[in-house]
């Protein structure tokens, strides 16, 4: 009895559908300030189209989100690592509206963060993720399983697969798109990358239907 080391269970993702994304960050509306809903609601969008982590989406300055250019410098990525990511022109205008409410109601401190708090300060990650947690409870979404609950990571969780899943149906080659996903997320190990993939048995699915008609035109040209 304990004699053997415990394996820790790594939390399976939810993954999050269009219309439950959608109402999360309505669901900002309940919070209490303007600038504190524009900010929330901007976050969980930003987090939900780039899959960039809380961590990262947290520690953007001003100067790395360029508007003009379409383009997010995540300088502070795990493991030290800069990366350059395209942005959708609608990501674009959200980022913009809000960086207009931000400059007018946000108290002048000299802080260089993009996202801020009510009092003009750089999020945390703690705060950030009891926010969200609320939200959660207010909108109702129920955990799948015990080791499977809504969790703000998971929006990067989904990100991916979706990723994933629109190159499926491009017809274009999964290993091609891996690599770049890897890339993109700042995964070290496209390893990590496949495990974000995974949980999604769809995603599997399609997988495994390339994989059989690959097979089957190969064994057409023996």
């Amino acid at each position: 009895m304990g004699l053997l080391p415990q394996r820790s269970v790594r939390a399976s993702p939810y993954l999050y559908s269009d219309a439950e994304i959608s109402c999360l960050i309505s669901a900002t509306a309940t919070l209490r300030t303007p600038l504190r809903r524009a900010t929330f609601a901007t976050l969980i969008g930003l987090l939900a189209v780039s899959g960039i982590r809380v961590g990262e989406a947290i520690s953007l300055d001003r100067g790395d989100v360029d508007l003009a250019g379409g383009r997010l410098t995540i300088r502070f990525g795990k493991f030290a690592k800069t990366r350059e990511l395209a942005l959708h022109p609608s990501t674009v205008q959200a980022l913009r509206s809000y960086r207009r409410i931000r400059d007018r109601s946000a108290p002048s401190t000299g802080m260089l963060a993009f996202f801020v708090s009510t009092a003009g300060t750089r999020l945390i990650y703690c705060n950030v993720h009891n926010t969200f947690q609320r939200l959660i409870r207010h909108v109702g979404l129920m955990p799948r399983s015990a080791s499977c609950r809504p969790r703000i990571h998971d929006l990067r969780h989904t990100f991916a697969v979706r990723a994933m899943l629109d190159a499926y149906a491009a017809g274009e080659d999964g290993q091609t798109r891996i690599t770049l996903l890897s890339t993109w997320l700042g995964h070290v190990h496209p390893r990590d990358t496949y495990w974000y993939l995974s949980a999604a048995p769809e995603l599997m699915a399609l997988a495994g239907q390339r994989l059989e008609a690959h097979l089957a035109t190969g064994s057409g040209h023996r």
